[in-house]
């Protein structure tokens, strides 16, 4: 072990200094590419929360008109009956 340690000079612990630098670097920038998929991934949920909004809408418009609908058809069963009796 002593040999080891004998054999690290400052040039060797820079150089591993800076390699291993690198190495953060460069996990730092796959990082930021990671990022930017995620921030693309959260715009494509935007719009189809977007999208989902404008389809609730128009299903809340067509229930109302389903139930207006409903309600005019059975006054008009009851009118119906009342000409009836």
């Amino acid at each position: 072990m002593e040999a080891m340690r004998e054999s690290w000079t400052d040039d060797r612990l820079d150089d591993l200094n800076r390699r291993v630098d690198d190495g953060f670097k460069r996990v730092d920038e796959r990082f930021e590419q990671v990022d930017e998929r995620f921030r693309q991934v959260d715009q494509r949920f935007d719009k189809v929360d977007h999208r989902l909004d404008k389809l609730d809408a128009r299903f809340e418009a067509f229930q109302r008109q389903l139930f207006q609908a409903s309600v005019l058809i059975i006054a008009a069963l009851i009118g119906l009956i009342a000409t009836q009796i």
